[in-house]
């Protein structure tokens, strides 16, 4: 059998240097590391991200409504900023922007101030991706996922009927059937078994009928008793969702330990997390083929991130909804990842994941063969997190955001720009796989090293031009 010749741009002196064009390469390697395998040891280059500015007048622009705490807009790359305690910035200091940044912002803002947005200018500017300090990453998101119509003087109808809408959603699907309105998501089982004791208790004391509100035993029906297990019975369903609540609860708490915004006591992250567990939740309930999956917490972070620094306050303040359906939008290209029962399908997960070796056997059969043949690396052992989750898990979070400009900008869908990309993390180390055994291999994928991400995407973006040439 006659291998297939490894094309001449995967030879380029690309690989080894990084060329001095700061448009596209917008990370610096600094000093190399070494890297010792099973059979060689490589020298690779450690890539630190560049240094990126804030949204303007973060710090004097606060953001308070009347249902939510006051934010502060904030560096998304900079994960241990103000709101953080600690160092370790990885991310250096925000001291200055590219030129190729600059005229990117220039030309999304001239684009976003249309009267009707040209959506391919939009998405062929964005998917070189959207700078940090313009504050407008929310916006042009919003518009790539269909949220918002290119239409801006249709912005204000559509956003109080969807923001509307998911007000109903809330009133129907998280009410606590004894107690009215109540955020079931943080009330756990204990909390409910006293209230109900506490009620009953209330019952038992017939001096103030009036003043308690609550029905006698003779008055409620049986589909509103709480121990009835009618399939019509409002308490058997809240028990039935007790479970999927608190997988829920735990994933949020979980959710990007190291940045404040999601994590900590404060009351910035608390409101936030009640935000997500929200819309998690109703999610859940209006899709009880998929319901909950472990790691949707994971794709809902960075929308609900980017909406609520929205340098907009009155869109801030509504981040809650209008990241609902964003999320619903960006799940409907992938929830076939997350049915079990379609894993085995042509839409499953495992036939993603068969599509992501078929595009690296076709274009670098050599180290396709060495992973899945010579080593036997299962891609599954791989690729399954890298896919479901989005590459959310590989990179630092400003990283993912930059990525996810790439993957939103695709007219097709996010799917196939998010296959290209991966291919080309594994074409970006394919020196180090070369020379790794099984062990190595696996261990290096499961923790993908830091790398370029412009470079990263222009590579992704090369895969495309070569399969079309």
């Amino acid at each position: 059998m006659v291998r297939k010749r490894v094309p001449d741009w995967l030879n380029s002196s690309l690989w080894s240097t990084t060329p001095a064009d700061d448009g596209l390469h917008r990370y610096s390697p600094s000093p190399t590391t070494t890297t010792t395998t099973s059979s060689a040891t490589v020298s690779e280059p450690t890539l630190q991200p560049p240094a990126r500015v804030p949204p303007p007048a973060a710090a004097s622009k606060p953001q308070s409504t009347p249902t939510s705490p006051k934010l502060e807009i904030r560096d998304p790359v900079n994960k241990n900023s103000n709101n953080n305690s600690g160092g370790n910035d990885q991310n250096g200091d925000s001291s200055g922007v590219s030129p190729d940044d600059i005229s990117r912002q220039a030309q999304l803002l001239a684009e976003l101030s249309k009267k009707v947005i040209n959506m391919w200018e939009l998405r062929r500017i964005a998917s070189q991706g959207i700078p940090d300090g313009a504050g407008i990453r929310s916006t042009v998101w919003k518009l790539l996922l269909g949220y918002l119509p290119p239409d801006r003087s249709q912005w204000s109808s559509e956003l109080a009927k969807k923001r509307s809408q998911y007000r109903h959603f809330k009133e129907e699907l998280l009410m606590n059937p004894s107690f009215g309105f109540l955020n079931v998501s943080v009330a756990s089982q204990s909390e409910i078994t006293r209230r109900l004791e506490k009620s009953v208790g209330c019952d038992n004391d017939e001096s103030k009928p009036e003043g308690r509100g609550l029905l006698s035993r003779s008055q409620i029906t049986h589909g509103e008793h709480p121990l009835s297990l009618g399939k019509s019975s409002v308490w058997n369903q809240f028990f039935q969702d007790s479970e999927i609540i608190e997988q829920i609860d735990r994933d949020v708490m979980r959710t990007h330990p190291d940045m404040h915004f999601f994590s900590g006591d404060s009351q910035l992250a608390k409101f936030n997390q009640d935000a997500m567990r929200n819309i998690l939740i109703v999610f859940a309930k209006l899709n009880p083929g998929i319901r909950y999956v472990q790691g949707m917490n994971e794709i809902l972070a960075p929308l609900f991130y980017v909406f609520k620094n929205d340098p907009d306050v009155e869109m801030a303040a509504n981040a809650e909804a209008d990241t609902f359906f964003c999320f619903v939008e960006l799940l409907s290209g992938f929830r076939d990842h997350f049915c079990q029962q379609l894993d085995n399908s042509n839409v499953g997960i495992r036939s993603t994941i068969t599509r992501l070796s078929q595009l690296l056997k076709e274009h670098d059969e050599e180290l396709w063969r060495h992973l899945e043949v010579t080593t036997k690396v299962n891609p599954q052992f791989y690729a399954f997190r890298w896919i479901t989750l989005l590459l959310t898990q590989e990179f630092n979070f400003a990283d993912s955001l930059h990525i996810w400009d790439t993957l939103l900008s695709d007219p097709e869908g996010p799917l196939e720009t998010l296959l290209r990309v991966c291919c080309a993390m594994l074409i970006l180390i394919r020196r180090r796989l070369l020379a790794g055994d099984f062990t190595s291999n696996l261990k290096l994928l499961q923790h993908y090293p830091s790398a370029n991400i412009s470079h990263l995407l222009y590579v992704a973006n090369k895969l495309r031009t070569q399969a079309i040439g």
